[in-house]
C-alpha cells in the first residue's frame, strides 16, 4: 500500500504540473497570434504534409485506439503499460505489451498480451491467481475522415482468447474463453486544441467449459486539451459499462508528455464512482513510434 500511495502522489503531482502548463498556454491578447501560427504549423505537419487526409486527434490513454484514426500505411507503435489498482484487501498489478501498425492506409492492426499479478493476498483470497490474461488481436478501419470538419469515424473489432489461471493451467485447457468485441469510434477536434472522442462497443465472452455467454456493454467519452504545437495533452477519460444490469463508471484524469520526437509517456489516475470492488488506481503507458 505504501508503494501504491507513492505512485498516486507522484502521478497527481505530475498531473498538476502539466495542467498548469496547459492553462498557461491558453490565449491572452499578446499570445493569441503566436499560438495560432504554432498550432497551424503543427497541424499542417500531421494532416497536410502527407497523403491521404488525416485529422489530428488526442488518443485516450487507458482504453486506447488500435491505431491513429485515419492511419497512414507504414505507421507503427510499441506500447508498454503498467498499472496498480487497490482492490480493497488486495493490490492488483497489471502489465501489457502491445504492438500496432498500419499495413495499408486507414487500417490499423494490433496485437497485445496483458498480464495480471496480485500481492497482499489474505488467506481468504488465495483463490486469486496471477495470470497471462489473453492473446488479443484487433483491427480498426477509419471509413470517414474529413479535414474540413476535423472529424473521423472508425469501426473496429477485438478478438481476445483468455488463458486459464496459472494455478490451474496444468490441469485445465490452455484457453478458458473467447471474447468478441466489436466497437465504433467517433472523434472531433474543436478549433486547434480541444478534442472529443466517443468509443462504444459490446463484449460477448463465450466460456468454453459451460458454453455460457457473458455480456457487457461499454462506452467511453473523452475530452482533451492539447498544448499548442505539441502532442502533449491533459484530459479526462470516462469509462462506463453495464454488466448483468449493473452500471459502473470510472473517471480517469490523464496527461501525455513527449520526451523525445518518437517517445511519449502517458499517466492516468483512476477514480471509480462505485468502490465496492476497487478504489483508486494508477496507470502508466510508455509509447515508442519507430521511424517509417
Amino acid at each position: 500500500m505504501i508503494v501504491w500511495g507513492i505512485q498516486v502522489a507522484v502521478a497527481c503531482l505530475l498531473f498538476i504540473c502539466v495542467t498548469q502548463q496547459a492553462l498557461a498556454s491558453l490565449p491572452s491578447d499578446s499570445t493569441t497570434i503566436k499560438r495560432m501560427v504554432k498550432d497551424t504549423l503543427y497541424i499542417y505537419e500531421v494532416e497536410d504534409k502527407k497523403e491521404p487526409d488525416k485529422v489530428l486527434h488526442a488518443e485516450p490513454l487507458f482504453i486506447d485506439l488500435i491505431r491513429d484514426l485515419g492511419a497512414r500505411e507504414g505507421e507503427a507503435e510499441w506500447n508498454i503499460g503498467v498499472g496498480l489498482t487497490d482492490q480493497n484487501s488486495v493490490d492488483q498489478y497489471s502489465l501489457l505489451v502491445e504492438y500496432e501498425f498500419a499495413p495499408i492506409n486507414r487500417l490499423g492492426v494490433e496485437f497485445e498480451i496483458p498480464f495480471t499479478f496480485y500481492s497482499n493476498r489474505p488467506n481468504a483470497m488465495e483463490s486469486l491467481s496471477d495470470r497471462i490474461e489473453s492473446l488479443k488481436a484487433a483491427v480498426q478501419w477509419s471509413f470517414f475522415v474529413s479535414e474540413d470538419i476535423s472529424t473521423s469515424i472508425a469501426l473496429g473489432y477485438i478478438n481476445e482468447l483468455k488463458f486459464s489461471d496459472l494455478n490451474v493451467i496444468s490441469r485445465a485447457p490452455l484457453f478458458k474463453s473467447n471474447v468478441y468485441n466489436p466497437f465504433l469510434i467517433a472523434a472531433k477536434r474543436w478549433g486547434n486544441n480541444f478534442h472529443t472522442l466517443i468509443y462504444a462497443g459490446a463484449k460477448l465472452e463465450q466460456v468454453f467449459k459451460s458454453d455460457a455467454l457473458k455480456k457487457k456493454v461499454e462506452w467511453n467519452t473523452n475530452l482533451h486539451y492539447m498544448i499548442s504545437g505539441t502532442r502533449n495533452f491533459v484530459g479526462l477519460e470516462v469509462n462506463k459499462e453495464i454488466v448483468d444490469g449493473k452500471f459502473n463508471m470510472v473517471l480517469r484524469p490523464q496527461m501525455r508528455l513527449g520526451i523525445a520526437d518518437n517517445v511519449l509517456v502517458g499517466i492516468v489516475i483512476g477514480i471509480p464512482l462505485n468502490r465496492e470492488s476497487e478504489r483508486l488506481s494508477t496507470f502508466l503507458r510508455f509509447i515508442y513510434e519507430p521511424p517509417h
